[in-house]
């Protein structure tokens, strides 16, 4: 993301922040857009590339994308599948890791095929992020 761009996140819209999260240079934030209106956020995901896989720091969809009046579904899977899609780019087998929260384990597992490292750190394998690529990236 640019920075005219994360100047128009309204810190109500979102439970993270954002703007903060783009000062740190190991970071890099992403946005997830559809064709028809490449001006309005579905999704942002911070990611850092950590030499063997990329590791999710955050991960969150726009608020009229949660619940169940959502307008699009699968906003997560998409930036996942993205980061999974990146690690593949950047010769890391498609390896992705991040930390979960406790009650969204199971979650993850069967909507992401994540595995458990250990404690709450959790990884996509390169089969799993595989799948998700091919699910999320149709060319």
């Amino acid at each position: 993301m640019v920075k005219p761009e994360l100047k128009l996140l309204k810190k109500k819209d979102w439970l993270f922040d954002w703007p903060h999260e783009t000062i740190d240079p190991t970071k890099t934030v992403y946005k997830l857009t559809i064709v028809e209106n490449p001006k309005i956020i579905q999704g942002i995901i911070s990611i850092e590339d950590r030499g063997d896989h990329l590791f999710m720091h955050l991960i969150e969809s726009a608020k009229f994308n949660k619940g169940k009046q959502k307008v699009y579904l699968g906003v997560p899977g998409n930036l996942v599948a993205f980061a999974c899609k990146l690690s593949t780019d950047k010769g890391y087998n498609g390896v992705v890791s991040f930390f979960a929260k406790t009650k969204l384990v199971d979650h993850y597992k069967e909507s992401l095929g994540a595995k458990v490292l250990f404690g709450s750190q959790m990884v996509i394998d390169e089969l799993n992020a595989r799948k998700l690529i091919l699910k999320y990236f149709k060319t």
